[in-house]
């Protein structure tokens, strides 16, 4: 478990993640926060994103920046749960350049609810266990 990180991502940056001032935009970061989580969410935890009965929210999210990246490159994202509550997971990322320095840090929590009452619902099964595995210790 590297820094933490109990999972790890590359993602390859693109052209279009660069802004005007020749760097990956903020915004990015929080879309690649998304991209791991869910991607970890649907392949290890059996999330059916478009069909399941139990779908996650974001409800907050949080990046810090400490240096710059840009296109070409990718990052390596580091994923962790922080915590891990009955319908809630607080998850930690970890955002790393090729040399492995930290690019950016930050937050994002799932509340789980019910497709079409949009009420909380336990996180259990398969998808409790993926995220059960993402706890460091």
């Amino acid at each position: 478990m590297v820094n933490g990180y109990p999972h790890w991502q590359t993602v390859p940056l693109r052209w279009k993640d660069n802004d005007v001032y020749g760097h990956v935009n903020n915004v990015v970061h929080y879309s690649l926060m998304d991209t791991v989580i869910n991607t970890w969410l649907i392949e290890q935890g059996g999330l059916d994103i478009e069909n399941g009965a139990v779908i996650g929210l974001c409800v907050e999210s949080h990046c810090g920046y400490h240096a710059s990246v840009s296109f070409p490159g990718s990052l390596r994202v580091g994923l962790r749960v922080a915590h891990l509550g009955k319908s809630s997971v607080r998850y930690e990322i970890g955002m790393y350049a090729a040399d492995e320095s930290l690019v950016a840090e930050g937050h994002f929590v799932h509340v789980f609810v019910d497709r079409e009452s949009r009420r909380p619902t336990p996180v259990s099964g398969k998808l409790r266990e993926a995220l059960e595995a993402l706890q460091p210790g």
